[in-house]
């Protein structure tokens, strides 16, 4: 037997449910209408034979009266009454099976005990009866008759076998609705799962692009829609990956292509200036390294295997440190540098990487920025949170291309920056080291009057 589905589990167990469920109420109602209604049976005959034993006494009563009232009782109460001054009536012939009473039963009512009778298979009745015997004793205890009341078992069971009808077609209408909210909502369960099933093999082969049609807000929706959610990422993360293999194998293509060209003609001595070209292969594979070590970078700080290495950091010092480093070019570019340092800030982080953070942000104004105008870094404290801002009189970046400026290779001037030798992927790794800072990293800038830069910082001392 092969394994069964879910729905299948679930249409045995509601199976298993309803009939142990029917079975039992069935046996429970038999049980309780047998017990409870052939209980009160039998006290309502025990009732009229206390009745009629107080009239055997009554003093104002003959023999003849008592037994008229006998035969009465007998024509019109439901139940049989019999009359019998000697057990050997009650007891037939043989003692057995003409009797109305056993051996045992007589012996009972000899000692004065009344006995309650039910026999659902008898030579005596041509009907399974049920009854009692009620014994009449004269003051020494000597039995001077027994009353004998019996009704079938028919009789008993009547108003049972007509409600019958009913309960049956109850228990069909209630199997009914059981049965079609089961299957609506096994529908409602199984239907959503087996599309997440058949679209989870298609997302498997690498299509990403189906989704599942949300109909309710419940859990089923909920769970429908995280499908959805997760399909959506994956698609676009598939995407992402697309991209970055092809600006991977574009920004690799240029440089090679150059290096083999330059090679080649190297190689077969067709160029006048060979220490030329040699130039230009050795700067095309410093921009492969470069590349590289990016990419190797981003990885590790994606991928959580580079901890970052807290601790208490001066971060005005760090930044006149960086900025130091870049004298030498800002005069070669006359491009002035000015500082607003708060030097009481003492921030939490890893010093090599705010260092690169604060550097690439650096070089970027530096590179777009015009000879003679100047770059503005101020730092200060602001409702318990330290600002960093790099502001450039450069160029400015369109607004609709703000969002992207820290995704893998995006650049906003493609030509230039590959000119200038970036790899764009400094942005992103400025955004992967702040965020393991708790950092916000935002981006303002207008076209033609420059960029501004700002991280807001939350972990201080």
């Amino acid at each position: 037997m092969g394994k069964l589905t879910l729905r299948q589990k679930t249409w045995i167990f509601i199976t298993v449910i309803l009939v142990v469920s029917l079975v039992g109420v069935g046996l429970l109602t038999h049980y309780l209408y047998e017990r409870f209604y052939m209980e009160k049976q039998i006290d309502l005959l025990l009732a009229r034979g206390d009745l009629l034993t107080e009239l055997y006494f009554n003093d104002d009563d003959s023999k003849e009266d008592f037994l008229s009232r006998v035969e009465w009782m007998n024509r019109c109460a439901e139940a049989n009454v019999l009359f019998a001054e000697d057990l050997q009536f009650l007891l037939g012939t043989n003692g057995e099976t003409d009797s109305l009473i056993t051996k045992e039963e007589s012996k009972q009512l000899l000692a004065g005990e009344g006995v309650t009778i039910v026999r659902r298979q008898s030579t005596s009745f041509e009907k399974p009866i049920m009854g009692v015997a009620v014994p009449i004793l004269d003051e020494d205890n000597c039995l001077l008759g027994v009353i004998f009341l019996y009704i079938t078992l028919v009789e008993v069971f009547e108003p049972f076998y007509a409600s019958r009808m009913w309960i049956v077609l109850s228990v069909v209408i209630l199997i009914s609705f059981i049965v079609y909210s089961v299957r609506r909502t096994m529908n409602h369960i199984t239907h959503p799962l087996e599309n997440m099933r058949v679209i989870s093999e298609k997302m498997a082969d690498g299509d990403f692009t189906q989704r599942i049609e949300v109909r309710s807000e419940d859990e089923i929706g909920s769970l429908a829609k995280s499908f959805n959610t997760l399909a959506t990422t994956l698609d676009h993360e598939e995407q992402k990956k697309r991209e970055f293999l092809s600006n991977v194998s574009h920004e690799l293509r240029t440089p090679l292509s150059y290096i083999k060209g330059y090679t080649e003609a190297i190689l077969d001595d067709v160029v006048d200036d060979p220490k030329k070209y040699v130039h230009t292969i050795n700067k095309e594979s410093d921009r492969m390294q470069r590349l590289v070590n990016d990419l190797l970078d981003l990885a590790q700080l994606e991928g959580d295997s580079y901890p970052m290495k807290k601790q208490p950091l001066p971060f005005a010092q760090l930044i006149e440190d960086v900025v130091e480093r870049f004298e030498l070019a800002c005069r070669q570019k006359n491009v002035i540098i000015m500082k607003d340092l708060d030097h009481n800030v003492i921030l939490l982080g890893d010093g090599d990487r705010l260092e690169q953070v604060i550097g690439n942000l650096i070089d970027n104004a530096l590179r777009y920025t015009p000879q003679g105008k100047k770059i503005e870094i101020v730092l200060k404290t602001k409702d318990d949170k330290v600002e960093l801002t790099i502001s450039d009189q450069g160029q400015g970046i369109p607004k609709e291309a703000l969002p992207k400026l820290t995704e893998r290779f995006y650049r906003v001037d493609k030509a230039r920056a590959r000119k200038e030798g970036g790899t764009g992927l400094g942005l992103s790794i400025v955004a992967e080291i702040l965020k393991k800072h708790n950092a916000k990293l935002t981006f303002e800038s207008k076209e033609n009057e420059g960029t501004k830069v700002k991280i807001t910082f939350t972990d201080i001392i």
